[in-house]
């Protein structure tokens, strides 16, 4: 029983999180415009549970999304397994060429700090534990000091 409830959560994750995008070249556009950073996430949005957790913890809490949507373009690189979960195939086209770029070992979950430019400021591979205050704190030491 415990397994088909799991299951059935699990299986009404989104593709798509509110307030991102799934474009990085439309991001990178918006960032510049805008005066903004990219964070930038590799997820499994059906089958990786520190995503999900990730997701859930730090992307979703209101002091999170307060902060993102003053500060940040976010976009989702989603790499879902299900089949009533694929992506349509220019979306899969877009995710491989980041993957390509900033997540050639393919690792879940792995999130990134971007200028607009498109470098790398920040990495974090894996779940991030310390809380979403932590987690704005140190994006905003990475910003101050470029």
């Amino acid at each position: 029983m415990i397994n088909l409830i799991l299951s059935l959560l699990f299986s009404m994750t989104t593709v798509t999180l509110p307030g991102w995008t799934t474009n990085m070249n439309a991001a990178r556009k918006t960032a510049k415009k805008e005066n903004k950073y990219i964070l930038l996430n590799f997820s499994g949005s059906d089958w990786c549970i520190p995503c999900m957790k990730l997701e859930q913890d730090i992307f979703n809490s209101a002091d999170f999304i307060k902060y993102a949507d003053n500060n940040l373009i976010l976009v989702n690189a989603d790499f879902p397994r299900k089949s009533k979960s694929q992506l349509s195939k220019e979306q899969q086209k877009l995710n491989d060429a980041v993957a390509d770029k900033y997540n050639p070992q393919g690792s879940f979950p792995l999130t990134l700090l971007l200028d607009a430019d498109g470098n790398k400021m920040k990495v974090w591979d894996g779940y991030y534990k310390d809380g979403p205050q932590k987690f704005i704190a140190e994006i905003n030491d990475i910003i101050k000091k470029k």
